[in-house]
């Protein structure tokens, strides 16, 4: 092992120097503070402070303030005031999946003195003539980490951390002026993330938000804006056909709910096969080519084109588009835009959820242009959002490897690549 006083030196891209560093228990680097796990005497504020729960650490070990509160701790919630540096470790929560995560956060410069953990949770304090806080946080949140609090909680329904089993939790560890090199490196490293993470997630919210503006584009263009004007009433025949248990009903049917149709693009996410003999409630009857449309809670703009003969929910209409008139995919985008959701009279009645009654559908103005250019725009409006879709799977890609990224830095810092 290279002395402490020794500069470092690169290490070989085969070398593994943690497989020479000391294996180093937790209890060794750190000291719970004595208010929690069992103190009798555990200590008091006099003034208010702002009171960190589980859900302020976040599943890569950030805080979020969001929802703390700041308030007077009685005796037995206290658990000392953090101070910067300090490890905040989530030991328990009502959800068992995130305590077999295992969350760590650490107290950063400015919170300093001025943050209180939860019961839910302990402090401790890091002995920093031993161990480098930064680098010791992004141990407590490694998949080593994470894999031993599994082992130590086990399969219990409300698993507890035990401060007499975490505090066996082991790791190779460097002397200290490595640790701090290791540190300072993989601090750099990690705000690059951070900061090409921010960019990614600003181009994917952007994403998000481009579907509704390439619909609304498409149908308020100059050219769109002289087109004719008609009432979907005239393009539209709402079907009243509805398989009602009274009339004995029989044989094999497919249903299609709100649940199982995207908001905005149209896409059915899935179906259930019903027997009609077992249905309990009236169900519409769809038709292949058919508009299925959520009339609850219309900005949601569920609405479907009929792949096959089926049933839906008493929450969708179901419509037959005359289609000498209208293609019925131009009708069905015109529909799912903004533009539609500006012109109808959506009632908002005190008490209920925002609906649309089938006259007030009607009642909606189109622009009409011939079928031909109709045909045309659909063409163009699904090429675009073909495209937006793949951007959108490429963008959520590149957050998930950066979101795995802080991991293999923090492997590759243990394995001399730092």
């Amino acid at each position: 092992m290279r002395p402490a006083s020794q500069a470092p030196s690169p290490a070989p891209a085969h070398a593994n120097p943690s497989s020479g560093w000391p294996l180093t228990r937790l209890e060794e680097l750190v000291s719970p503070h004595p208010g929690y796990w069992g103190a009798d005497e555990p200590n008091e504020t006099t003034e208010p402070v702002l009171v960190l729960g589980v859900g302020n650490v976040t599943n890569e070990g950030n805080l979020d303030l969001a929802g703390a509160t700041t308030r007077h701790l009685t005796p037995r919630e206290f658990d000392g005031i953090a101070e910067e540096g300090d490890l905040l470790v989530v030991k328990s929560s009502g959800s068992a999946a995130s305590i077999r995560s295992g969350k760590a956060a650490i107290c950063p410069p400015d919170l300093s003195g001025k943050i209180a953990c939860s019961n839910f949770m302990i402090r401790l304090a890091v002995h920093r003539e031993k161990a480098d806080p930064f680098l010791l946080w992004l141990l407590l949140n490694s998949q080593a980490a994470k894999k031993f609090i599994r082992g130590i909680v086990g399969a219990s329904t409300y698993p507890n951390i035990k401060w007499g089993d975490y505090r066996n939790f082991a790791f190779p560890l460097p002397p200290l002026p490595e640790q701090r090199r290791i540190a300072a490196r993989l601090r750099e490293q990690l705000s690059a993330v951070a900061e090409a993470r921010a960019a990614v997630q600003a181009q994917s919210n952007a994403a998000q938000d481009l579907p509704a503006v390439q619909l609304r584009a498409a149908f308020t263009h100059a050219v769109a804006a002289r087109w004719p004007k008609c009432k979907l009433g005239a393009v539209l025949r709402l079907r009243k056909e509805v398989v009602h248990p009274r009339d004995n009903p029989s044989g094999p049917a497919v249903f299609v709910g709100l649940e199982h149709v995207h908001s905005l693009t149209g896409e059915r996410t899935g179906s259930l096969p019903v027997e009609m003999s077992e249905l309990t409630g009236r169900k519409p009857r769809f038709y292949t080519g058919d508009i299925v449309y959520g009339y609850l809670r219309p900005y949601l703009n569920k609405l479907w084109v009929a792949e096959f003969d089926g049933l839906c929910s008493v929450d969708q209409y179901v419509y037959e588009v005359n289609r000498e008139k209208a293609d019925t995919d131009f009708v069905a985008w015109f529909m799912r835009s903004p533009v539609y959701l500006e012109r109808a009279p959506i009632d908002a009645s005190p008490g209920q959820l925002p609906r649309i009654r089938t006259e007030e559908v009607a009642s909606v103005e189109i622009n009409l242009p011939p079928v031909s250019q109709q045909r045309a725009l659909v063409a163009q409006i699904q090429k675009e959002f073909t495209e937006t879709t793949a951007l959108k799977q490429t963008l959520s890609a590149r957050l998930t490897a950066l979101d795995h990224l802080p991991a293999a830095l923090l492997r590759e810092a243990f394995n001399g690549r730092v």
